[in-house]
């Protein structure tokens, strides 16, 4: 399928690696140039690189931190008015909530809600002035089947899912849609340290912990990140301009429910 955004501009933020970078490459594939963000340059020059040579697209590297007034200043230049933004940010690693920090869910906050939020406000009247724009929002599973020690990555995103929900609806009109995408355990960097984190708190080994979590995974398999991204792909394109609004889980069957 011809998903209709060939030459649209994409800012696909914290996308050196995991399910960013398979967004970045599945809207490089599609036509689309990207800017390309993370806060390591190695690891960031190695995405670029790979993405463009395996799709011939355009794609521009920023180092920043997106959560920094900064870092969102230095995306917005490299790409002034981009047709499609893909708000994406590392959570907060597993902890107790009765060890978090006044400091530190202040600054769970920003980074899962407040910054996607700031990078809407700088790019939604313009893609409403030319009557086009795509936004996703990189969340969780966690969102509607919160998880224990993920309470402030759940509570934030969750805070961003009902803030955008009404913005939403007022963009609607203008082709612009406004959705989100909820992860569940894919094979990333970030499960493989949960991973990792729940072999050392019960005492096990990481092995176990995978077949542990593997268990509850009606698929019985982790997710492929191209598969996300393919997901977000469409979710940008052309045809998807109906689809506003909307929480698209991608767990495997994990989240047992109708609705």
């Amino acid at each position: 399928m011809d998903l209709g955004i060939k030459g649209r501009k994409a800012v696909v933020c914290a996308s050196s690696r995991g399910l960013g970078k398979a967004c970045a490459r599945a809207l490089a594939e599609a036509g689309c140039e990207v800017v390309v963000n993370g806060r390591d340059r190695k690891k960031l020059d190695a995405a670029v690189a790979e993405i463009a040579s395996l799709t011939g697209a355009k794609v521009t590297p920023v180092i920043a931190d997106v959560a920094t007034p900064e870092g969102q200043k230095a995306l917005l230049a490299a790409c002034p008015q981009p047709d499609i933004l893909v708000n994406n940010n590392g959570g907060p690693p597993f902890k107790d909530f009765r060890e978090l920090t006044r400091q530190q869910m202040i600054d769970g906050v920003i980074g899962n809600m407040i910054t996607a939020i700031e990078l809407i406000q700088k790019v939604i009247d313009s893609m409403a002035q030319r009557r086009f724009g795509r936004i996703i929002n990189i969340t969780s599973s966690s969102v509607k089947a919160p998880l224990p020690g993920l309470d402030l990555s759940s509570g934030a995103r969750a805070g961003l899912t009902a803030f955008l929900a009404g913005v939403a609806r007022t963009v609607a009109d203008k082709n612009v849609t406004i959705n989100n995408i909820l992860p569940g355990a894919f094979d990333t960097d970030r499960l493989r340290a949960n991973l990792s984190k729940t072999s050392e708190t019960k005492g096990i080994s990481v092995t176990q912990a995978a077949a542990d979590r593997l268990a509850g995974i009606p698929a019985k398999r982790f997710g492929d990140p191209a598969e996300f991204g393919a997901a977000c792909a469409f979710l940008c394109s052309a045809q998807a301009g109906y689809i506003t609004g909307q929480n698209l889980l991608i767990d495997g069957g994990m989240l047992n429910g109708a609705f």
